[in-house]
């Protein structure tokens, strides 16, 4: 069995979900019933952090776009953060970083809900 862990952590005005291990076809049900938590909560404004996560399967991305449209329908987002070389590429190589937001760390992405305007450095 996979180690996979997944938090929500309040960081106004997001939420952020912090994700650990390995997101696979056995794991991404925990990652899907958390985005829906916060989704039937009403929290549109969402940063995954990937900082501590080590492998990403096809199953764990499709948890992603399973949801993206709900929330920004909402006038929200996702915005992806902390991700290492390895998880990255395999999002690049999905055509992921059109659709998404991608940060170097959750300060940027928290920066982009607080001024969406903004440059971000």
């Amino acid at each position: 069995m996979s180690q996979f862990t997944v938090a929500i952590r309040d960081n106004p005005p997001t939420q952020v979900v912090d994700l650990n291990g390995y997101l696979d076809a056995h794991t991404a049900p925990q990652l899907e019933q958390t985005l829906q938590r916060l989704v039937s909560d009403q929290n549109y404004n969402i940063i995954v952090n990937f900082r501590d996560l080590t492998y990403i399967s096809s199953a764990g991305l499709g948890v992603f776009m399973a949801f993206i449209e709900d929330v920004r329908g909402n006038q929200g987002d996702i915005k992806l953060a902390g991700m290492s070389p390895k998880v990255y590429n395999v999002f690049d190589l999905l055509g992921f970083p059109m659709l998404y937001e991608i940060y170097d760390d959750e300060h940027q992405a928290r920066q982009r809900f607080i001024e969406p305007n903004e440059t971000i450095g």
